[in-house]
Order: structure tokens, then sequence, then C-alpha cells
């Protein structure tokens, strides 16, 4: 019955109570050794802290970066992406995310990668010099989208 149940024995220990007098057996120092920073009530130190020594958050620089609010972060796709994943064609951002090849809402930027072989007609919000010049000598043309 679970009523009768009880642990092995010796598998459950009483602590060692320390500090309730020498007959006890844990008075005098109550296991703290004798005298220093370790033995004091209260003990412990600031976390950081490092004996003394400026510690290392007040060693960094204090003056952040700056980071414009009105930044624009864009997607990013490489021409390359375009020659291995997609045949030549005419393609805009809505067909680019159906491919799966733009993930995000953020705006799609074009980048140059390795020279490209198939003819796109692609739309965009930004595209790098380089992106512009492979498409056109490829064949193919960019529309900007606002």
């Amino acid at each position: 019955m679970l009523h009768t149940l009880s642990p092995n024995p010796g598998s459950q220990k009483k602590r060692k109570r320390v500090a309730r007098g020498n007959s006890a057996g844990g008075g005098t120092t109550a296991g703290r050794g004798t005298k220093g920073q370790h033995s004091r009530t209260g003990k412990g130190r600031k976390h950081g802290f490092e004996g003394g020594q400026v510690p290392l958050l007040r060693r960094q620089p204090k003056m952040g970066g700056f980071r414009s609010p009105r930044r624009i972060l864009f997607e990013i796709v490489n021409l390359d992406v375009l020659e291995r994943k997609l045949a030549a064609g005419s393609y805009d951002i809505a067909a680019l995310r159906q491919a799966r090849i733009v993930r995000s809402d953020h705006p799609v930027k074009l980048l140059a990668g390795k020279a490209l072989t198939k003819k796109f007609v692609l739309s965009a919000h930004a595209a790098s010099k380089g992106a512009k010049e492979a498409l056109e000598k490829a064949g193919g043309s960019l529309t900007l989208v606002k």
C-alpha cells in the first residue's frame, strides 16, 4: 500500500546545521575558515568585480556606434542565384518571392556576381552598377520600382 512506503535506509541524510554551537560540531567559524572576505557575513562581491582592477565594463569604449534611423534594409539578390535557379524570362518581385528567392518584405536590391548568360527582364527596388551592366550585356533589362 502507498501509505506503507518509506525511503531506503541511508538514502536520506539530514543536513549539518552549522553555526549552532561547538557541541553541535559546526560552531566557532561555522566551516568558513578563519578571517578574510569569505568568512564575513554578507560576503560575496558585485557581479563583474575583478579584485579592485578596473572592470571590463569600465574599460570598454564609451561611445556606441551610429545607425541611421532612416536606413533602408534591402534584401540582397545576387544575379548568379537567378542564373542557377531560374530560366530566362521576365520576373517581378512577386515572381521572385514565389520562386523563394526573395523571402522577406524588405525592398529588393540586385547585386552582380559572376557573368550572366541568360536574358532576364527584372524589376527591383535597387541594383548595383555592375548588376545593371551585367543584365544589359546579357540582353536583358532592369526596371526600378518605387
